[in-house]
């Protein structure tokens, strides 16, 4: 996760000083991500005390993402 979060940022920087952001959909997403991230600690934390329920809503969530991946790449 900390290669990814660093191109990540490297990218993000590039893009940024290039001016090929537009930043009113940026603040969107990065509004998202907050309340996303807001929702998932309280959901986190109920679910501390259940380790497995936890693991298995991760990799349910994993495995979604990997299916929307998939049907997308079959899409184009």
């Amino acid at each position: 996760m900390v290669s990814v979060a660093a191109f990540g940022a490297t990218t993000a920087a590039s893009y940024a000083v290039s001016g090929l952001i537009d930043w009113r959909i940026a603040a969107l997403f990065i509004a998202g991500v907050l309340m996303g991230g807001l929702a998932g600690v309280g959901l986190g934390r109920r679910l501390a005390t259940q380790r497995d329920a936890l693991r298995i809503l991760f990799g349910v969530a994993v495995m979604l993402v990997g299916v929307y991946v998939c049907a997308r790449g079959l899409m184009t």
